[in-house]
């Protein structure tokens, strides 16, 4: 291997966004190209990590280069490689200020540069000239702010394909939908063997001065476990009639979407499909979380008349990993952000058709998390217990009465299909909760007990 893939071997393992850690290497490639070459200069590599197993990854990693070191980057040091010239250092660039400018900078010009491509979308302005700021609480991907105008999503892995977020955000700016962030342009990169172009990241308008939907939530939580003789609908801080809002603006993008994109109803193949995956997923968790083990039979059962059941549903193009941290409330209303879908799923299967209920199930099981949090801390108060169980169904229920009332549909939180969709993201909640946060497994346990016995 080369000096350059031998640093970004060594540094890549530790960054938040790579998500081969604790898998063994088999090899590691790299390709890159300049973006800019000014002071610093900038440029872009992709790199293929293989793993033992025969599967690969492919990542995008941005370095801007200096001459000589910068402390005041110290956090963002990639390495040094030696040169005709000396030592090049080299730092993470989403992090260096410096080498945030171009992107902007290629995007109002749709340029193209080597294999990247960048396509503005024509609708807004662009600021043009500005350093971006790096967002440090992000996992899978990375993002800079632009003032108080642009956010730009780099995508880290990358895969063939128009990436979900934008295509998604594209159709529903074409439908004036007014719960979403405007897309203002996106980056793609070639393939190099010929498949379809990569997106590499997407500009989005700001929303500045807004709530994070968990948040807001969890304040609400907090205020109704201050007053101990007061009921949820008699705190100051009730979320209920926010959550009404945020089922209304859930059923508006899922409307919208069954009008631009592909829609079809769903046959008895599907239902049946969608039994067996559930049933496969707990299979699976159950060799993780031996907990799971006492409410197997009753999650199977629930399972299984999923394919047997009459319920329609419309197949269609949804979120697919909706939650209250994918949510913003801005002054006017409720903003759904990150239609990815789940980052860890390859991008074939969250582009495929699926059932609103996946993003409801979804928004519910927030509910919970955020209601139950705080009983992680005190985990035998019963007076916490019953109280998080008010809070979360009656925020549950005005959820379910906003989407209705919005959609034209009859949703009910005690719908078996959908009590099948939050059981099975549960299920993969256990799972993520004993692999990263043992303490808070009891959570979805919890919620497993009522779901299994039809509550």
């Amino acid at each position: 291997m080369s000096a350059l893939t031998d640093m970004l071997a060594d540094w890549m393992p530790g960054q938040r966004w790579f998500g081969g850690k604790g898998r063994e290497w088999a090899g590691v490639t790299e390709e890159g190209f300049f973006l800019d070459q000014s002071d610093p200069a900038l440029s872009v590599h992709r790199v293929r990590v293989e793993y033992t197993d025969g599967a690969s990854d492919t990542y995008l990693v941005p370095l801007s280069w200096r001459s000589a070191p910068a402390e005041e980057l110290s956090t963002a040091f990639v390495g040094a490689v030696s040169g005709s010239h000396g030592e090049n250092y080299a730092y993470d660039a989403m992090r260096d200020r410096d080498a945030t400018v171009p992107w902007l900078t290629h995007l109002v010009a749709a340029s193209t540069v080597g294999p990247m491509r960048f396509h503005p979308a024509g609708v807004a302005y662009i600021p043009e000239g500005l350093p971006g700021d790096v967002i440090s609480t992000e996992q899978s991907n990375t993002s800079l702010v632009f003032g108080e105008t642009a956010i730009l999503k780099l995508f880290r892995r990358l895969e063939p394909g128009l990436n979900p977020d934008v295509e998604i955000h594209d159709a529903l700016r074409q439908a004036e939908n007014q719960h979403i962030a405007g897309l203002l342009g996106y980056i793609e990169v070639d393939d190099p063997n010929g498949l379809e172009p990569a997106t590499v990241a997407m500009l989005q308008t700001f929303v500045p001065n807004a709530s994070d939907g968990w948040r807001l939530a969890t304040s609400s939580v907090r205020d109704l476990y201050a007053e101990a003789d007061l009921h949820a609908d008699e705190v100051g801080g009730d979320f209920a009639g926010e959550s009404e809002r945020l089922g209304e603006a859930t059923a508006s993008v899922h409307a919208d979407l069954a009008q631009v994109l592909p829609s079809e109803p769903a046959d008895r193949d599907w239902y049946a499909t969608v039994a067996g995956q559930m049933t496969a997923r707990l299979e699976a968790a159950l060799a993780v979380v031996p907990d799971l083990a006492e409410h197997a039979d009753a999650l199977r059962s629930l399972y299984a008349a999923v394919a047997d059941t009459t319920e329609p549903v419309v197949r269609q193009r949804v979120h697919g990993d909706l939650h209250l941290g994918q949510v913003l409330r801005t002054t006017t209303g409720w903003i759904v952000l990150d239609f990815e879908g789940e980052p860890a799923r390859p991008l074939a299967e969250r582009r495929e058709l699926d059932t609103p209920l996946r993003d409801v199930a979804g928004m519910l099981r927030s509910f919970d998390y955020a209601a139950r949090h705080m009983l992680v801390e005190q985990p035998d108060d019963p007076q916490r217990a019953y109280r998080a169980q008010e809070w979360a169904e009656r925020n549950r229920r005005a959820f379910c009465e906003g989407y209705s009332a919005a959609g034209g549909v009859t949703l009910s939180s005690d719908s078996a299909l959908l009590r099948a969709f939050e059981a099975d993201k549960a299920v993969y909640e256990c799972v993520y909760e004993a692999r990263n946060r043992p303490h808070w497994l009891m959570i979805p346990l919890s919620s497993l007990s009522r779901l299994a016995a039809g509550n």
